[in-house]
C-alpha cells in the first residue's frame, strides 16, 4: 500500500483556522490627544518647502540665521510663512536679535514619530 500525499485542501483543513490568519492588530493604539499631536507634527513635516527648511535647520550646529535660509525655491515671505507653520507645530523656535531672527530645532520634538507602530 502506497501513501498518497495529502492536497492543499486538506492541508488547510487539518491546519487550525488561527494559524491560517495574519496575526491580529497591534495592542499599541494611539489616543486622541497623541494622535492630534502626531497628526499636526505630520502635517507640518509633509510640506517639502517646510521639510527643507527643517531639515536646515535641524541639521545646523546650533542657531540658523533667517538671514542664511535661502535658495528653498520661494520667496522671502513664503519661507517667513513656513517658518511659522514649522514653529506653531512645536519643531523649531526662534530668536529675535535686532533685525535678523534666529532659529533653532527643538531637540527631541521628532520622538513622538517612534509612538507610531511598525509593520
Amino acid at each position: 500500500m502506497t501513501a498518497t500525499k495529502p492536497t492543499n485542501r486538506q492541508l488547510l483543513q487539518i491546519a487550525e483556522p488561527a494559524a491560517l490568519c495574519a496575526p491580529g492588530p497591534s495592542t499599541v493604539e494611539l489616543s486622541a490627544v497623541e494622535a492630534d499631536g502626531l497628526a499636526g507634527l505630520l502635517k507640518a513635516l509633509a510640506d517639502p518647502v517646510r521639510l527643507r527648511l527643517y531639515s536646515r535647520i535641524a541639521g545646523a550646529a546650533g542657531e540658523v540665521c533667517v538671514c542664511d535660509i535661502q535658495d528653498v525655491g520661494v520667496s522671502q515671505p513664503t519661507v517667513s510663512h513656513h517658518l511659522r507653520k514649522l514653529r506653531d507645530a512645536g519643531l523649531i523656535d526662534c530668536e529675535r536679535r535686532g533685525t535678523w531672527v534666529y532659529y533653532w530645532a527643538i531637540p527631541g520634538r521628532l520622538d513622538l514619530l517612534d509612538q507610531l507602530p511598525r509593520p
